[in-house]
């Protein structure tokens, strides 16, 4: 007994001992106040539930009783573990909005700066002397490009710093062979072609190397159509590095001997879906010809190749794929979109309208704002009465198509670029649509382009590197629908790379044709609908109609068969011998009775008149249908 009282008494002092330890917890606990968990988290489905704990805690307090503190200290740890996984599950929906905002802040970080691109001293010298600190999205991805030696396509929007984007790293390309492998400048070898469509081109292209060169030390020259031949030829005899030129007149030289294809190892085509859709082609591939044969000899020297390109149409793209195997597409997001800075906006002219007094209201409110502007012109003869009306209204002009010698374009342009000269408004074709870094406020067309892609060109002249400009589009009737259609993927930000009038007008017809084939096959279904409805109406009222005599069981319902029989007989006019009637009549009768006798239905009578099918039918259908 004593044994059995002293555990009896060390069981209830252990008891009171936890009833008071659940009581009166320990002051952390009591400190932290944990509340239920009453509240959900989106995007954390709890596994299990501290309340439901709590209550198996509480409903098992004797089985559990021996370990209360640790009972309560993993209750803890699992909510505290529950709150962080919840947490980290639900920060990125709360702060979706934050992180979206921090995903451009990351992409602008990556091109901060040109030194992160790989560009070295010497070439970031030539930039700050320029004064460009950060790199557009065409040279962040397309100098590290160039760097590594691929042969790529650039792609994005005039004024976008294409130039730039593969000049850097090209002049740095050719400082690291002079370090690596000896090379030197020779004359009459250049290391490195640059070919543009245009004279204008051309020259833009080397005042850039040639500010490059103050700083990276190499030596470029320009040999163009529309200059003389022989300084060309005293430039090429000294020693060079680069060579800035037209097509034309690059392989003139080659071919006098004035420069050779040696050393040639970097190639670049400007504007190169202009010289592949301007009539180049022959001429691109007389000058890479002789540098595949060199490359796919026996250790031969291969070359890097760079295109250029403002605007890629797919005719043009599978020909550069055809003719540079292997070649890397790198566009930007804006490649045949809207300059995000242009606005964007078009005069429809129903026909009663003046349209050059339509210009005049344009550009004379432009001109007060002391804004330079373009206008856009389709053939000579447009361009040539826009001058002439402009010139008759006191608006001084300079004039820019291919009727104007080249000097004198060159001397136009610089009066139009020129503050001091009073000459805002320049008169032009599309041949001032492309190649030309010009610093535009306004662009003007007073005639709609035929395409897209000329649209694109015309108004990459104004908005350049995120300046602000504005484009007005002057549009007649017939005009309308490649405008309207322009004017809609403007306001979408979508592509315009297949937007021709031709196409549109093929994709109107198109459509117009589908809808109606579409709504011929409505018509044919409804009419067929309706007919199957008449003939199940028809035959469904003929069994009724001869089942009813049958029922009847009279006497007079083959009667009624044989009248109409007759009937039909006399409308048809079956025969012209009028005393047969008599005679064919009992033997009508007999038949009737026969098959009525042998059971066989009345309505067999009207195979007597298979003859008569024509008129009868058509008859028995208007009876069935009235009765």
């Amino acid at each position: 007994m004593g044994g059995t009282g002293r555990t009896l008494l060390s069981l209830s002092v252990s008891t009171n001992l936890l009833i008071s330890a659940r009581v009166s917890p320990p002051k952390c606990l009591s400190l932290l106040k944990i509340p239920k968990p009453i509240r959900n988290f989106s995007g954390f489905r709890p596994l299990c539930s501290a309340t439901s704990a709590t209550t198996n805690a509480e409903s098992t307090e004797t089985t559990q009783a021996i370990e209360p503190l640790k009972h309560s200290i993993l209750l803890e740890r699992l909510r505290t573990r529950h709150l962080n996984e919840s947490a980290s599950k639900t920060k990125p929906v709360v702060g979706s909005g934050e992180e979206k905002m921090k995903k451009p802040e990351k992409k602008k970080k990556l091109v901060e700066s040109f030194e992160e691109l790989g560009l070295n001293e010497e070439v970031m010298g030539a930039l700050r002397e320029m004064n460009i600190e950060v790199p557009t999205e065409i040279q962040s991805i397309g100098i590290p490009a160039v760097l590594e030696g691929k042969s790529v396509i650039l792609g994005s929007h005039t004024g976008s710093g294409k130039t730039l984007a593969y000049l850097l790293p090209l002049v740095q390309l050719l400082r690291r062979d002079e370090e690596l492998f000896g090379k030197l400048m020779k004359p009459r070898r250049p290391r490195a072609v640059v070919l543009c469509p245009t004279r204008e081109l051309s020259e833009q292209v080397f005042r850039v190397s040639k500010s490059i060169s103050h700083h990276a030390r190499f030596r470029s020259t320009m040999v163009s159509g529309g200059g003389r031949i022989r300084p060309q030829e005293d430039s090429l005899s000294n020693p060079i590095d680069m060579v800035v030129g037209t097509p034309g007149r690059v392989l003139q030289h080659i071919d006098a001997g004035n420069m050779v294809y040696g050393d040639i190892k970097y190639l670049v085509l400007d504007e190169a879906d202009t010289m592949f859709d301007h009539g180049f082609g022959p001429d691109i591939r007389k000058f890479i010809g002789p540098l595949k044969h060199r490359a796919s000899s026996h250790d031969g020297q291969g070359f890097q190749t760079i295109l250029i390109t403002a605007t890629m149409t797919k005719a043009v793209q599978k020909l550069i794929d055809e003719e540079f195997q292997g070649i890397v597409h790198l566009r930007t997001s804006t490649l045949h979109k809207k300059i995000a800075s242009a606005r964007h906006d078009f005069i429809k002219l129903s026909g009663s309208e003046n349209k050059m007094e339509a210009l005049l209201q344009v550009l004379e409110p432009s001109l007060a704002k002391g804004n330079r502007v373009m206008v856009f012109c389709n053939t000579l003869n447009s361009s040539r009465a826009v001058d002439h009306f402009l010139g008759e209204n006191q608006i001084s002009t300079v004039n820019y198509h291919g009727e104007v010698p080249a000097q004198q374009r060159v001397e136009n342009l610089k009066k139009f670029k020129s503050d001091d000269a009073d000459c805002p408004t320049l008169v032009c074709t599309d041949l001032a649509a492309r190649g030309l870094d010009l610093d535009v406020d306004h662009v003007i067309m007073f005639d709609f382009p035929s395409n897209s892609i000329d649209y694109l060109h015309r108004t990459g002249r104004t908005a350049r590197m995120g300046a602000k400009g504005n484009v007005t589009s002057l549009v007649t009737k017939k005009d309308h629908i490649l405008a309207t259609r322009i004017e809609e993927a403007i306001r979408k930000n979508e592509s315009l790379e297949s937007l021709t009038a031709d196409n549109v007008r093929r994709d109107i017809a198109r459509d117009r044709m589908i809808t109606e084939q579409k709504m011929k096959n409505e018509k044919l279904v409804k009419v067929s609908k309706e007919r199957t409805r008449a003939k199940s109406s028809t035959s469904a009222a003929k069994p009724s109609s001869v089942h009813s005599k049958d029922e009847s069981g009279k006497a007079s319902s083959p009667v009624k068969t044989q009248k109409s029989g007759v009937r039909v007989s006399k409308l048809t006019k079956p025969s012209r011998n009028v005393p047969r009637k008599p005679s064919s009549e009992p033997k009508k009768q007999v038949t009737s009775r026969r098959q009525s006798r042998n059971g066989i239905k009345p309505s067999g009578q009207k195979l007597n008149v298979v003859g008569f099918r024509g008129r009868s039918s058509q008859s028995d259908k208007r009876r069935s249908v009235s009765g």
